[in-house]
């Protein structure tokens, strides 16, 4: 067998390698065995193992994965382009009398521990228009990071994200230091509501995979991970993004008019709601 290295993708053995992981850190435990520290590769995902129990993914199974992912990107693209002109069709009939309006839609400040994720994120962001500003911030460092890029920015929409994960799947529930990085999304949706307490002001989307929901939502989030505590897909940040960002400001949303848009609908993503933020201003 092949000698894993960081930056190797592989696949859990114990777990028939149903998820492509990203090796970031081989460490060695007390007992001298070899365990790595792994990342979803399209999951929003972290993990360890035993070195023993992980296998080399072959090239071309990683690349059509990838390739997967960006069809996927470019899926939602196409739709949200569809959607777009057909909206801009209506809205032109009905005012074609008024002067020219300009459509303003929400900015969206994104916090993404993974920093392929957050290259991905910005490329989709930019091909669909919307003003979002991605920093890629180690989830541990994202509560001292907020307040300084939320006083610059001044955004409507707060997305907090990166990887997570439960250390004993089905047991601790309850317990914060049962989830990877739970903790530090809590501690910086806390931040943000210091900084602004109106959930409608800053709509604040946070988690990753098997995220502490509650936890989450009791810090101040609007929409939150994983109720289910199952894996979400790269997308759903971005979905609850750019749902928020270009639905118009006299209009709620419910996580029942996102959810159809969410790979596994609202078991992996819930919240209590939030105003629209686009807005169309008459020139």
């Amino acid at each position: 067998m092949s000698k894993i290295k960081k930056g190797d993708v592989v696949g859990r053995l114990s777990y028939g390698k149903d998820i492509l992981f990203t090796v970031e850190q081989i460490i060695n435990s007390r007992d001298g065995m070899q365990i790595a520290i792994l990342k979803g590769v399209t999951v929003r995902v972290e993990a360890d193992a035993p070195i023993d129990d992980l296998e080399l993914v072959k090239k071309q199974d990683v690349e059509k994965s990838l390739r997967n992912l960006e069809l996927k990107l470019e899926k939602n693209i196409k739709k949200y382009d569809n959607k777009l002109k057909l909206s801009f069709n209506i809205f032109k009939n009905a005012k074609e009398k008024r002067s020219i309006e300009k459509i303003v839609t929400g900015t969206i400040l994104h916090l993404d521990g993974d920093k392929k994720y957050a290259d991905k994120s910005a490329k989709y962001y930019k091909k669909v228009g919307l003003k979002a500003i991605i920093k890629h911030i180690p989830e541990y460092k994202q509560s001292q990071m907020v307040t300084p890029l939320l006083d610059r920015y001044k955004p409507d929409i707060l997305i907090i994200t990166g990887h997570d994960g439960m250390i004993k799947n089905n047991t601790k529930y309850t317990d914060i230091y049962n989830y990877r990085n739970s903790r530090y999304f809590v501690n910086t949706v806390q931040e943000a509501r210091r900084w602004s307490n109106n959930r409608n002001d800053l709509v604040i989307f946070a988690g990753a995979c098997q995220s502490f929901y509650e936890a989450i939502m009791s810090a101040g989030a609007n929409f939150a991970s994983s109720p289910a505590r199952i894996l979400i897909d790269f997308m759903d940040p971005l979905v609850i993004a750019q749902k928020v960002a270009t639905t118009e400001d006299y209009k709620y949303i419910k996580i029942e008019d996102i959810s159809s848009e969410l790979r596994d609908g609202t078991k992996g993503v819930g919240g209590t709601g939030a105003s629209g933020k686009k807005t169309v201003i008459f020139l």
